[in-house]
Order: structure tokens, then C-alpha cells, then sequence
């Protein structure tokens, strides 16, 4: 019995490493014939500060956030993804991904991208992949960008 993912998630942000990520889940859901659900959480503890001072920054943020899922979308349907869902939330990336997009979707494989942060910012704010990693309930693929793998060598 050859084991399938139905239910991708994958979890962008438009940096390198979710782009790179982003092409892997491409791959993965075209060889599982999956359905790809394309994920971006919005951080409101980023622009809920600068809000006050600027009430159109929460639309500017939303417009950026779907421009950002529909490229997505839009390059996962031409490399031949059937099944693509576009998905946006607002809160924080790290308790969203894993305990309300994948539950809610019925996801059985999360991707996202590894970061870039060093110790002293994973001690303080935690990596997202790692708490990706630590709660979700299903399994989690986190992807090394290239520039990582060719270091390693």
C-alpha cells in the first residue's frame, strides 16, 4: 500500500525560504495528486502599533497578503497543481499554522520554510517552524533553503 498526502499545507511569507519551500510543496502535491492549501498569516503584532497612527494600514496589509497567496496560487496551477485553496489569516503564524489552517483544512502534511534567525532571536521569539514542528498534529516537512544545503557541503 503506497502511502499519499491528501491535504497539503504549506506556509508562505514571500521570503527566499518559504519560496523555496513553496516549490517543494509544488512537487509534493503534484506527485501525491494532493490538494495545496497556499497559507500566509498576517503577524498583527507587526503593523497593530503603527495602526494607530494609521488606520488604512490593516487594508494595505490584507491587499498585500492576497496579491502575495494569488501569485502563489497562480505559479502552483501552472507547474500543474490541480487543487489549489488560498487561505489568509491574522494573528500569529506560529499558533495559526498548526492548531487552526491544518485542522481546519484536514491537512495531513504541513511545509514551511526553515529561518534565517540566529540563536539569540530563536531564544527570545522562537522559530515558527519549530513551533510548527512541536504542535501540529500531523506531519511536518521543514525545508532548508539551497543557499543552506551548498554551506553544509
Amino acid at each position: 500500500m503506497a502511502f499519499e498526502y491528501h491535504n497539503i499545507v504549506i506556509a508562505v511569507d514571500g521570503s527566499k525560504a518559504s519560496d523555496y519551500a513553496f516549490q517543494k510543496a509544488v512537487d509534493i502535491a503534484k506527485r501525491n495528486h494532493a490538494k495545496l492549501i497556499i497559507s500566509h498569516v498576517v503577524d498583527t503584532r507587526v503593523y497593530s502599533t503603527i495602526e494607530a497612527y494609521d488606520r488604512h494600514v490593516s487594508d494595505r496589509v490584507q491587499n498585500d497578503a492576497l496579491e502575495l497567496l494569488k501569485s502563489y496560487e497562480e505559479r502552483a496551477e501552472r507547474a500543474g497543481v490541480e487543487n489549489v485553496v488560498i487561505d489568509i489569516e491574522h494573528g500569529s503564524p506560529k499558533v495559526k499554522i498548526a492548531k487552526e489552517v491544518a485542522p481546519r483544512h484536514g491537512a495531513d502534511l504541513i511545509i514551511c520554510g526553515a529561518t534565517g534567525m540566529n540563536a539569540v532571536e530563536r531564544f527570545f521569539i522562537g522559530s515558527v517552524s519549530e513551533h510548527i514542528t512541536r504542535y501540529a498534529k500531523v506531519d511536518v516537512l521543514v525545508i532548508r533553503p539551497e543557499d543552506d544545503e551548498k554551506q553544509k557541503k
